[in-house]
């Protein structure tokens, strides 16, 4: 009895709670809804992000729209694509430069912008800047992409190491490839990014590319990358320059301007038309599921609060619209105005984004395969060069056809066929480097070696061997 007893006391107790979590629970008032997560595709820093991410979600927009998080994704630019598929969900895209975000319109993965107070905000966005445009338009005139702030590309330089190896101040891309640098190797004067790892790096090459024409492009590139030396990434070569290991390095605007403010003696130089000022962009990706919401940010970065903070001193970049320098942070930003009046100056080259994009892949793992992977062996093949010239064994003209050797497009045969590193042919790869791993891995072996061979070449013709 006693035992029956027991069964049915935990009988009870169980249709107890049952009724509790079925009858209950319905009675309870239901629960509140927690506010809208935003996913954002970016290129930009976690100090960017971060500063960002704090300042959005206190603003009264946010609340207004019950956005309770942003989360931020930075993968590679060569991912992008099959990122913004695979997650589904990411709703703005911000950041990377005009160019990827050109190839996500082609992939059919932009929005158009059609918010009344976007468009109220273009009316404070200047047209374009030095002949770059600021906004794209689709068919129907309405924008796929906006600039948030403008970019532009240039030359950074540590003027006290600069000094101690008696080197001239760059102020021309030309420069880099320069027999005044050469004197200083094996040390490196020139600290550059290995092009798959940053897309400013990448967008200096093709800038060079576009500038001097495919072939001496080429030419010239082999000759900077040879006076110095590849990082891992652009942020590893701006260290390496404030930290004294260089004299220059390459980059984008900002991070000279942040050298500039955080190292004594160092300047940002932007090359007097030979490089692109541009825009930044953010647009409206279609995997967007809270669309709205993605507007009201992009709405907030594009208003005076949201550019505001792009003159942070961790920071440091140029707004896109001039007003946000009436502002208490940008009145106090003098340093930041005058190199937007600078910015406004400066004559830039004419740059076709559509000739950029179709090379864009194939273009960076030609640089890393070609000067970065066998970059010893392009080294010595320079020093010899440069000293025979000097020594006086080799005459200008023996010296300069040498030099266009050295970096002149390759040729390489396979299964046969003998072919050419022509821009037609980068065109035809591209998307093939991009999406076919096992393809991109055989023809950088292919490249690497081609390389060597012409490297070995040019050291047995110098040293008579």
């Amino acid at each position: 009895m006693n035992k029956r007893a027991l069964v049915v006391a935990v009988i009870l107790v169980l249709l107890v709670i049952l009724f509790y979590y079925v009858v209950g629970n319905k009675e309870q008032p239901p629960v509140e809804e927690e506010g809208i997560t935003l996913l954002v595709i970016t290129r930009h820093s976690s100090t960017i992000t971060q500063l960002y991410k704090e300042a959005f979600l206190s603003s009264e927009i946010a609340k207004k729209y019950n956005i309770a998080d942003i989360r931020f994704i930075n993968p590679h630019p060569a991912i992008w694509i099959e990122t913004i598929k695979r997650v589904g969900n990411i709703g703005i895209a911000w950041g990377g430069g005009p160019t990827i975000h050109n190839l996500l319109a082609d992939e059919g993965l932009l929005l158009p912008i059609s918010s009344t107070d976007v468009l109220q905000t273009l009316q404070c966005i200047p047209k374009d800047i030095g002949g770059m445009e600021l906004v794209r338009y689709d068919g129907s005139g309405r924008p796929l992409w906006i600039a948030t702030a403008i970019s532009s590309f240039g030359i950074i330089v540590n003027h006290p190491i600069l000094e101690k190896y008696d080197l001239p101040t760059p102020k021309k891309w030309e420069d880099l490839a320069s027999l005044e640098l050469s004197k200083i190797l094996p040390k490196p004067a020139v600290a550059y990014s290995r092009s798959t790892q940053s897309g400013s790096h990448t967008r200096i090459y093709q800038i060079i590319l576009q500038k001097f024409g495919w072939d001496e492009g080429w030419a010239i590139l082999a000759r900077l990358a040879a006076n110095g030396r590849p990082y891992g990434g652009s942020v590893e070569a701006l260290t390496a320059l404030e930290s004294g290991e260089v004299p220059i390095a390459i980059g984008i605007d900002f991070y000279g301007y942040t050298a500039q403010v955080e190292v004594p003696g160092t300047e940002y130089i932007i090359p007097y038309n030979e490089t692109i000022i541009g825009g930044d962009p953010i647009s409206l990706l279609k995997t967007s599921k809270h669309k709205e919401e993605a507007l009201a940010f992009i709405t907030w970065a594009l208003s005076q609060e949201g550019q505001s903070l792009l003159l942070d001193r961790r920071v440091n970049r140029l707004p896109v619209r001039p007003d946000v320098f009436d502002t208490d942070i940008g009145k106090s930003r003098k340093d930041l105005r005058e190199a937007y009046r600078k910015v406004m100056e400066n004559v830039g080259i004419r740059f076709d984004e559509e000739r950029a994009r179709r090379t864009y892949f194939a273009v960076a793992l030609y640089f890393d395969s070609v000067f970065c992977d066998p970059h010893d062996s392009l080294v010595k093949a320079w020093r010899l060069l440069t000293k025979a010239y000097l020594d006086g064994k080799l005459n200008k003209r023996e010296f300069e056809e040498i030099s266009r050797k050295l970096g002149g497009p390759l040729s390489w045969k396979q299964n046969g066929t003998t072919y050419i590193f022509t821009e037609e042919f980068a065109a035809s790869i591209n998307l093939k480097v991009r999406d076919d791993p096992n393809f991109s891995s055989k023809i950088a072996s292919l490249w690497r070696e081609a390389a060597e061979k012409r490297y070995r070449e040019i050291i047995s013709l110098i040293s008579g061997g």
